[in-house]
């Protein structure tokens, strides 16, 4: 695949690999900028090159440290609009803040339609992301939102090692469209968790929906923040009598003690893509082949094609 013509990747500090692999399919440079840091900790960023007139792309997901990257975004916006670039394109693998899409209690924000706010006003003219945690975060924006799915590359991952008996798995009942999205592209069955507190200042109990006994379990959710929910579906699973139990994630945050939550699980693997980079605490389990990253690259620059050409991005949908 080859780009020529008005088009420029930039990307800031959350994920300058995942930038330059998408640069690699598309078969240009990426965008050189200054991308540093003053003393105090703000963000230093300067442009390096003539982007007037051009079609840019920011390639930044809203990971942690998602305060900073973030306010990186916003700032490379204003920076690209104030250098008159044609159309400024926000590229966010990975949403932050997207759990904060209601107001589900008393008294919080909705943090979600709070950064959607923010990226429309520094300038943004679209956005193309993966795998929201809430769909319906692409109607708090007032420009086009192209939401992607890794389900493409994921499907492609299992259809390549193929997983005997399987079963698919959704770990609550609002996943559970995911996962059935999943099993009948893998032709495999589909079960879910169905988890409730019985009593105040009591455990969780984890119900499995459907027979998972003597089968080989593969559950499926948009993200793993500290792991704890799914490790414990993982041990309701394996007290249901299921066989191997392994885990698939668009999102692998790894936070908290998440990574020592799956070392001591009854998972046999989990499954990332890079919309993320990898975080140094996962490093052990990675180079283990306990946990296994997957290349969304491919796909963003699939998208990003499209977007630049002005064609379909819907055979990208799945």
């Amino acid at each position: 695949m080859s780009v020529t013509g008005r088009i420029k990747i930039f990307s800031g500090n959350a994920h300058p690999a995942l930038a330059e692999e998408i640069c690699g399919y598309l078969g240009c440079d990426l965008g050189k900028a200054v991308t540093a840091q003053f003393s105090d900790g703000e963000f230093n960023f300067q442009i390096e090159e003539n982007v007037r007139g051009h079609d840019v792309f920011i390639v930044q997901p809203t990971c942690p440290p998602s305060d900073k990257h973030l306010m990186e975004l916003l700032v490379m916006m204003d920076a690209f609009v104030r250098a008159s670039a044609e159309r400024v394109t926000a590229v966010i693998p990975y949403f932050g803040y997207a759990r904060s899409d209601k107001k589900d209690r008393p008294r919080v924000p909705i943090a979600a339609k709070l950064v959607a706010n923010l990226i429309t006003e520094a300038g943004a003219e679209r956005v193309l992301t993966i795998d929201l945690h809430a769909s319906q975060i692409q109607g708090f924006f007032d420009i086009p939102v192209d939401h992607l799915y890794a389900a493409p590359v994921v499907v492609d991952y299992f259809r390549e090692n193929p997983i005997e008996n399987l079963i698919v798995v959704a770990p609550d009942t609002g996943g559970a469209e995911r996962a059935r999205a999943y099993a009948k592209r893998l032709d495999a069955g589909l079960a879910l968790c169905d988890k409730r507190r019985e009593r105040a200042n009591e455990a969780d109990v984890m119900n499995i929906v459907g027979d998972v006994e003597g089968k080989n379990c593969l559950i499926i959710d948009d993200m793993c923040d500290t792991g704890g929910t799914i490790c414990k579906v993982a041990e309701a699973l394996h007290s249901a009598g299921a066989n191997e139990i392994s885990a698939c994630f668009t999102h692998g945050v790894f936070s908290g003690n998440a990574v020592a939550n799956i070392r001591a699980s009854h998972l046999k693997k989990v499954i990332v893509t890079n919309t993320i980079p990898a975080r140094e605490n996962a490093a052990e389990l990675i180079a283990e082949g306990r946990i296994e990253v997957l290349s969304i690259g491919k796909l963003l620059a699939s998208a990003i094609r499209s977007i630049h050409d002005e064609t379909s991005v819907s055979s990208l949908f799945i």
